[in-house]
């Protein structure tokens, strides 16, 4: 049994060649897990059309309809920052029912991973910052309301705070979250809510996996999830675009490494999402994703970590 991965062709869709958002990392996402062997036909599901009604347990069903309808404002599409479209309908309900899928894997696996996903600063009434619909949010609510999950945890190491996904459970006991963000970095007005842990500026591998030794498994003890979704953003790669943290290939590794060995060992389900990556070559982001799948794969077979990193 090989790691169970998680991959829709439509990931990646007609989109303007000179937009920051990198859309094309999914399809070399895919292409470059191939090359390894991590990703094979035996072990890549594809995510069935989103139930609406899912998705509207989450999200504000206005909000939902008018994004389906291609009514959102200017001043709405300007604050999400991508150009709407029939394909971006598509694109982004499928990846939320994604994310659905991963954790269904999860359930039965004990660990499974998406090749997308993360979309963190969406609020329940609004997009922002790349993300329309939450899928982190979706999934945990849903684990929750169909009874498979009671007390849900939401890691989220991107280099943004999931200010969205905070404010989604503000009063809600079920699920909790908890962000490892760049004190410095978007978005400008941090969300209160949550357990909020702040990386320095400038934080290198060391330091990164301090702050994580420190606080993660004291997390993990006070709070006893039964399900874990794991945000694993490579935004705090040192060459990245958006992001002022300082970490290696090798550190990104080790650090997804550390935070699946801890959730499997506690024999807690845990689902990954990609999160952010942002780089001028849509190739290059790929490879740095991919650490996530190399180490969830090693965590999954008991195998080393690569010689290459």
């Amino acid at each position: 049994m090989k790691l169970p991965l998680v991959y829709h062709p439509h990931y990646s869709i007609p989109f303007p060649s000179r937009h920051r958002f990198p859309m094309a990392k999914f399809k070399f996402l895919a292409e470059y897990l191939r090359e390894l062997g991590v990703l094979t036909d035996d072990n890549c599901y594809e995510p069935s059309p989103l139930s609406l009604s899912v998705l509207m347990r989450a999200h504000a069903p206005t909000y939902v309809q008018r994004f389906i309808r291609g009514q959102l404002t200017i001043d709405e599409e300007k604050a999400i920052g991508l150009p709407w479209s029939d394909w971006l309908v598509e694109r982004t309900l499928r990846a939320v029912s994604g994310t659905l899928l991963t954790a269904e894997l999860a359930l039965q696996y004990g660990l499974a991973c998406h090749l997308a996903g993360g979309t963190h600063h969406a609020f329940p009434d609004r997009g922002v910052g790349f993300c329309i619909f939450n899928d982190l949010a979706v999934t945990a609510k849903e684990l929750v309301y169909s009874g498979k999950a009671s007390k849900v945890m939401i890691i989220d190491c991107d280099v943004h705070q999931g200010d969205g996904t905070a404010a989604f459970f503000e009063d809600d006991p079920s699920v909790v979250t908890i962000s490892f963000h760049c004190e410095e970095n978007f978005p400008p007005k941090k969300q209160l809510a949550g357990i909020n842990i702040a990386i320095p500026k400038g934080a290198q591998d060391t330091h990164y996996m301090t702050l994580l030794e420190q606080h993660l498994p004291k997390l993990l003890n006070e709070h006893c999830p039964d399900f874990v979704l794991y945000d694993a953003g490579v935004d705090v790669h040192q060459d990245d675009r958006l992001g002022y943290v300082q970490l290696t290939d090798a550190g990104i590794f080790k650090r997804d490494q550390y935070v699946i060995e801890q959730i499997t060992s506690h024999a807690i389900p845990i689902a990954c999402v990609i999160g952010g990556g942002y780089d001028h070559d849509n190739r290059v982001v790929a490879a740095r994703h991919s650490l996530l799948h190399q180490a969830a794969d090693c965590v999954f077979a008991n195998k080393k970590m690569p010689n290459t990193l």
